[in-house]
């Protein structure tokens, strides 16, 4: 239920981008920047009515939401939708880039235009705004978290198409980190494990052993990335730049 959120103090007012934002872990953050006070734009590549249901369980937070439709592997459509919220809301606070996309594959059998797809999806949309941000975030500056995730580190089965997207990902954040930084503009990643979605799919053998071998005793949920992203858009983590954080319930400790 949205009045479980906890928010996060400080964020009211902000304005958020979040992309990815209709469903899973993207919905998460979304609900948990605008139970903090955020006006969040709920981005999606869809139709119109692809949001609908994401901004149904907006409803009610103390922030407010919007529909902010874009293909994020699109350049032109990356630029206007900043353009559309410049001018919208005269400034951009957040950017949360949660979107990605993931073609199952073997490190030995990989194929060009799966692995080209999950590149762009990871790099594209940074690449694109990130000339854009110190205009849009002004004097006061602002925050960009990038998802990544376990994969980008650990040969994950299957998720090679994925994992080399999300380690590129990951020292994109570093560079841009290094180039924003004078603009008051953090840049970092936080990385998670297996996430429990709550869903029946996925093996749940493999699901329990997962769980079993995390020290926090269970799967990470999307509410705990939620709140990690939540954290690093608090003005206290001002002097965090180019960082990953880790958010697994420890699970990554274990050999």
């Amino acid at each position: 239920m949205n009045q479980d959120i906890k928010p996060m103090p400080g964020l009211e007012g902000r304005v958020a981008l979040v992309t990815g934002a209709t469903r899973g872990l993207g919905l998460a953050i979304a609900r948990k920047l605008c139970a903090s006070g955020c006006h969040v734009l709920v981005n999606h590549r869809g139709p119109a009515s692809a949001a609908d249901d994401a901004l149904a369980a907006l409803a009610g937070l103390a922030g407010t939401a919007e529909p902010a439709r874009a293909d994020l592997t699109r350049p032109a459509e990356v630029r206007e939708l900043l353009a559309r919220a410049g001018e919208r809301h005269g400034r951009l606070d957040l950017l949360v880039h949660n979107a990605a996309s993931w073609h199952p594959g073997s490190a030995l059998g990989v194929a060009a235009r799966p692995l080209r797809q999950d590149l762009t999806t990871a790099l594209a949309p940074l690449l694109t705004a990130a000339p854009l941000l110190p205009g849009l975030m002004g004097e006061r500056g602002g925050r960009v978290v990038a998802i990544s995730s376990s994969g980008a580190r650990s040969a994950v089965p299957g998720y090679v198409n994925a994992g080399l997207a999300k380690a590129a990902l990951e020292s994109l954040v570093r560079y841009l980190a290094a180039e924003l930084a004078g603009r008051r503009i953090t840049v970092n990643a936080i990385s998670t494990a297996k996430i429990d979605k709550g869903e029946s799919t996925g093996n749940p053998a493999m699901l329990k052993v997962l769980a079993e071998r995390t020290p926090a005793g269970r799967l990470t949920t999307p509410a705990d990335v939620a709140d990690a992203v939540a954290l690093l858009c608090a003005d206290e983590a001002a002097w965090i730049h180019g960082q990953t954080l880790t958010v697994d319930g420890g699970l990554g400790l274990m050999p």
